[in-house]
């Protein structure tokens, strides 16, 4: 580790002034950000802690919607989701172990949009809207490729407002170390349509499987997908697993998803 200066204000108002600061960097549950910090692949000369701002924090049901605060943890998602969003709970409760849910926050999750983060698929499948301290953005065009979202500079990720779908399931075929996805794909049935997201998978972020919502909206069964084939053209290959393994995985977890939704 090297010397910095901390500030933990109490306001996103306070944050967003501090995060004017030359090299300044927001820390929220710090699970990314001090392995990177650690390592030296990032050196902030002043970090600003968001985990005293309450009004980040807490869960909202509204009529047909779920709004999280940015601050709130995996561990506080998974419990007020369980019984109620089974998809978000099962997504939440399964993302690294104790220690990680009870440090890690949905905020920083989306905001960091690693490409195999969990959160982001979610986000793409219950058609999700993005809040910030400047403005609302849809999760289509929030991720925009490997960690890089539509944030500008010292903004901040307050909320998310997630349409709850009729059924949901997420499905993480795990690599065991990280416990990140190889592949993790979120099913959600709407009213007006199913929405498929992928994570893990993509060398380009996360992405939705179009293909298979237009067939599934049509007749919600794992059959419904039986003929279709997903192009490992964009996907990432390493030691884990080929692009061809990740086609095969995505296509097996939505069946897979759609059969525990079902």
């Amino acid at each position: 580790m090297y010397n910095f200066d901390i500030t933990r204000p109490t306001t996103v108002d306070e944050a967003v002034k501090a995060l004017s600061a030359d090299e300044a960097q927001p820390l929220s549950g710090g699970q990314t950000l001090i392995p990177t910090l650690k390592q030296r692949l990032a050196m902030p000369s002043v970090l600003v802690s968001l985990t005293a701002i309450d009004e980040m924090k807490g869960i909202t049901q509204g009529s047909g919607t779920l709004k999280i605060g940015g601050g709130t943890t995996h561990g506080e998602v998974a419990e007020a989701t369980k019984g109620s969003f089974a998809g978000l709970h099962t997504l939440a409760s399964k993302i690294g172990d104790p220690a990680v849910r009870a440090r890690g926050t949905i905020g920083g999750s989306i905001a960091n949009n690693d490409p195999a983060a969990c959160y982001p698929s979610a986000c793409m499948a219950c058609a999700a809207t993005i809040h910030t301290n400047a403005r609302a953005i849809a999760a289509d065009d929030f991720f925009q490729g490997m960690f890089t979202t539509a944030l500008d500079e010292g903004e901040i990720v307050t909320a998310v407002t997630l349409k709850v779908p009729e059924k949901s399931s997420y499905q993480k075929f795990e690599q065991p170390a990280s416990r990140f996805p190889l592949v993790g794909v979120f099913v959600a049935k709407h009213a007006d349509g199913v929405r498929v997201g992928v994570t893990g998978a993509s060398n380009n972020g996360v992405f939705r499987w179009t293909e298979a919502e237009e067939a599934l909206s049509s007749n919600f069964s794992p059959d419904a997908i039986k003929g279709l084939s997903v192009s490992a053209e964009d996907l990432m290959g390493d030691l884990h697993g080929s692009p061809e393994y990740r086609a095969h995985l995505i296509k097996v977890m939505t069946k897979r998803g759609v059969a525990k939704a079902s």
